[in-house]
């Protein structure tokens, strides 16, 4: 007992006293810009100001939306296997962490056996014997992490558990982007709608103003065909904008988890304004982006890799031991006289085998660096991505309000030129012009404040919707006492 007692102190010591071989992990520089490109009107945030954690879409102060990204939460299915995934990375990694802890496992067996008589023994008894044995036999295997192979592996599985954390968060702020955007796409199409709509009644009018004056002999029938050619256009129009409804419809039902032949939006049209976003500065896109710290987690896992390859080259210790009972005779086998047991160790140096290793280790290093230019490719993208954002909306803006007075000189010049026609002063050619112009004009109009919404949001996704790294910072497993007797 003193002899083990001595070995159990020896070990612990070993344990205490073992480095992780391999280099320690410190996050590589990125390129960052002091401030972004594009000027006001938008602009960087105040100390308190921030984009809401979570449900980032509450900036928009649309009640219907924030019900429909709470059904995309509860019931989208790509959202749930990324939680799923995310859960297969936290067992993996309790596996890993089983590598911390004694192996053991209890083997009973019974046999019975016939010896000739002249079996092969040192002394012979010179008859036959059949006999049974019973034994119950406890193994226990340890192999203590003295260069930090397990530590490492442990530090890889929580990188990859924090990485997979990551990417549950970019697919739910990719999906819940995509509703947003879909939404405010489907609330211009119905405000388009209605632009249509109102011009077809604004030309159905009018045939019926030509058929009539055709009738009384004013109007010839060309101005009637051309008033009914204009007409009909703006019907076929209208159908296609209803159709590409009815898809962005089926795309939010998607989204939501629900069938599409039975989910509907009620017809509503646009009313929302884009909103001041508060940017902040270049350098905390760093921490606000969940694919960035995906691409850096990644880092984290190839650069324990290293040391999981490195631990190859040292030498593997492991302690084995057994005990337990084993009798010819069932009635007595727990018992003192039939206990057995044994102990030893095992010491694995590797010598040669053909390179493996360094092939190995010159492989994890060369990923390592792979990851690195993936992490630093995601940061620039990203600056890209809000750059885009930025000068998108500065952009659709100013078209925006030159659009707008577009649409008022149309109507002034419609106005015209029906006063024009009906004093006799013009034909009607240039009615139909003019209706066609400002049915033109109030849709680019509408379309440019669905695009300034929709670039709003992807401007909102690319500031990374609110969220910030510390959110999976607690994906980790450790190590519990418990594991120690656990299967």
């Amino acid at each position: 007992m003193k002899r083990l007692k001595l070995a159990a102190c020896a070990l612990v010591c070993g344990i205490l006293a073992g480095c992780a071989v391999g280099p320690n992990y410190n996050r590589p520089p990125a390129p960052a810009p002091e401030a972004y490109k594009t000027p006001a009107p938008w602009r960087e945030a105040a100390p308190k100001d921030s984009l809401p954690k979570g449900p980032w879409w509450e900036v928009f102060s649309d009640t219907e939306l924030n019900g429909y990204e709470q059904q995309l939460l509860a019931a989208n299915q790509s959202l749930l296997a990324a939680k799923d995934r995310l859960e297969e990375a936290r067992s993996l990694a309790r596996v890993t962490s089983a590598g911390f802890f004694p192996q053991g496992n209890v083997d009973p067996s019974y046999s019975r056996q016939r010896y000739a008589g002249d079996r092969p023994e040192v002394v012979t008894i010179g008859r036959a014997l059949t006999q049974s044995t019973y034994t119950i036999p406890f193994f226990v295997n340890y192999e203590p992490d003295l260069f930090g192979k397990i530590r490492r592996s442990m530090q890889a599985s929580n990188a990859t558990l924090q990485a997979t954390a990551a990417e549950m968060y970019n697919v739910q702020l990719v999906l819940t982007a995509e509703l947003a955007a879909d939404y405010f796409s489907l609330r211009e199409l119905d405000a388009e709608t209605k632009v249509v709509q109102d011009s077809v009644d604004i030309q159905q009018r009018g045939l019926q103003l030509v058929v009539s004056r055709h009738d009384g002999g004013v109007a010839s029938g060309l101005d009637v065909a051309q008033q009914q050619t204009v007409l009909d256009s703006t019907v076929a129009q209208l159908y296609l904008v209803k159709q590409q409804r009815e898809q962005y419809e089926h795309a939010i039902a998607v989204l939501t988890g629900n069938p599409a032949a039975t989910f509907s939006v009620p017809v509503r049209s646009l009313t929302e304004a884009p909103v001041p976003v508060p940017l902040g500065v270049p350098s905390d896109l760093l921490e606000r982006r969940p694919d960035i710290a995906s691409a850096e987690r990644q880092m984290a896992y190839q650069n324990a890799e290293i040391g999981v390859a490195k631990s190859a080259f040292y030498p593997q210790f492991t302690i084995s031991g057994s005990a337990g009972f084993q009798s010819t005779d069932i009635t007595n086998l727990i018992s003192a006289p039939n206990a057995i047991w044994a102990l030893g160790g095992d010491l694995l140096e590797p010598v040669f085998n053909g390179g493996r290793n360094r092939a190995n280790l010159a492989y994890t290093r060369q990923s390592y660096d792979e990851s690195v230019a993936n992490y630093r490719e995601s940061v620039l993208e990203a600056f890209q991505q809000v750059e885009d954002g930025l000068t998108g909306l500065t952009e659709l803006s100013q078209a925006s309000t030159n659009q707008n007075a577009a649409v008022s000189d149309s109507q002034r010049a419609l106005q015209i030129a029906n006063n024009r026609y009906v004093g006799g002063v013009t034909s009607y050619l240039d009615v139909v012009t003019a209706q066609s112009t400002l049915l033109v004009n109030q849709r680019l109009a509408t379309q440019l404040m669905g695009q300034q919404m929709v670039t709003e949001v992807y401007l909102v996704k690319a500031l990374g919707g609110g969220w910030d790294a510390s959110q999976i910072q607690n994906q980790q497993v450790h190590p519990k006492a418990i594991q120690a007797v656990q299967q």
